[in-house]
Formats: C-alpha cells, sequence, structure tokens
C-alpha cells in the first residue's frame, strides 16, 4: 500500500518508515524536520499541505504518529498543541475521507488511562495494584493529554460518520522524558534503561511492531 506516514522523522516514525518498507509497502514520511526518513517536509496544521499530499501521492492508508509530546509543553503554548494535535489530526481525516483512504492509523497515549488514585499511588500512596483496561475514563491532567483525547474522538466521529477504518492505539512512552521514575535512582545508564523499561516505558521497536 501506498502508506502517509505522519511524524517520519521522530522516535516512532523512525523505526516505522523501515519496517513498513521491507513488509511491502510504499511510505511517503511527512514532519516539519528534514530526515531520511521524510519526503515533504511541513507541519499536518498545514490543510493545503495535507490534502495536497494525500492526493497527489495516491496514499491508500495514513499511519497518524506525527504530534506534539508532554516534553514539548515547556517549549510551545496551548494554541500549538491545539493546531498539531487536534487541527492536523482534522485535516489528516478529511483528506483520508476525501480520498479514500482504506485505512487510519492514529497513535494516541496511554497517559490518558492513569487516574488520579494511580497518581496519588505513583507518590508513594498506592496499597494495591491498578489494573489498566479501555474501561477506565480518560482523566487528561495537561494540554497534550486534552489534545490526544480530542483526536480521538475525531477519530472516532470521522468512523461512525464517514465510515473511515480507523484503530486508534494509546501506546506507552517510547523516549525518556523528566519525570520517569527510574531517574531517580542513581545507578548507571544500562541499569536505568532497564528501571525505566521495568517502570513504565515500551521500546520504540515494540511500538512500531503494534
Amino acid at each position: 500500500m501506498r502508506v502517509l506516514l505522519t511524524g517520519s522523522s521522530g522516535w516512532l516514525g523512525s523505526a516505522l518508515a523501515p519496517r513498513l518498507r521491507r513488509l511491502g509497502h510504499e511510505v511517503i514520511g511527512l514532519d516539519p524536520v528534514p530526515s531520511a526518513e521524510t519526503q515533504v517536509v511541513g507541519s499536518i496544521a498545514d490543510r493545503d499541505l495535507v490534502l495536497r499530499t494525500v492526493s497527489e501521492n495516491g496514499i491508500e492508508a495514513i499511519i497518524h504518529s506525527g504530534a506534539l509530546h508532554k516534553p514539548d509543553i515547556e517549549r510551545y503554548q496551548n494554541t500549538d498543541f491545539i493546531a498539531t494535535n487536534v487541527q492536523g489530526t482534522l485535516n489528516l481525516l478529511d483528506a483520508a475521507v476525501a480520498s479514500g483512504v482504506q485505512r487510519f492509523v492514529f497513535t494516541s497515549t496511554t497517559s490518558l488511562m492513569i487516574s488520579q488514585a494511580i497518581r496519588e499511588g505513583f507518590q508513594g500512596g498506592a496499597r494495591k495494584a491498578a489494573w489498566l483496561t479501555e474501561d477506565m475514563s480518560p482523566e487528561p491532567r495537561n494540554i497534550y493529554g486534552v489534545s490526544k483525547l480530542s483526536a480521538e474522538h475525531l477519530c472516532r466521529l470521522y468512523h461512525l460518520q464517514h465510515g473511515l477504518p480507523v484503530v486508534v492505539l494509546r501506546t506507552a512512552r517510547f523516549f525518556p522524558e523528566a519525570d520517569d521514575m527510574a531517574h531517580a535512582i542513581e545507578q548507571s545508564d544500562a541499569n536505568t534503561k532497564a528501571n525505566e523499561l521495568l517502570f513504565r516505558r515500551l521500546t520504540v521497536e515494540d511500538a512500531a511492531e503494534a
């Protein structure tokens, strides 16, 4: 299939593009940052660019992994998160419907499944383990979570209204963040990596496979 991959210069996109090609797909990467995996340099917030890219390249499937992430909160305004994560997703969904795209995969976040009770447990108040399921009500705790949940709702809406085949994949973290608990442990780099994976992390290879 001819696949449009957003976020192709990022952590997940850089792992996804070569994997998709090995599976026989033709990949068109879209990202604001140039890289070897990015054929179209630009933002998904640019509606005309998105519509043109999907139409002119005969895109059959979209894997939408491009986004502003939680670490970007310190460097970007709330409006930037809405423009990229919400409006950008809407642009892609409109382009998918207009061009008859057959598959749409959206990468969201497991942070939407972290309740207030679980957050209190992180701070030392946990008395029992919490089992995370899709039945948990999302509780966004910052603009990143709000924008991702809004984008999920848009995906659901376009599936209901237009029959667009959509999969929303809530991935765990696959790159270091300042509040990874393992960073508080004084140890070697290799041991820190192991503890991060034990605590909360996902390898980017596993995210790409999913």
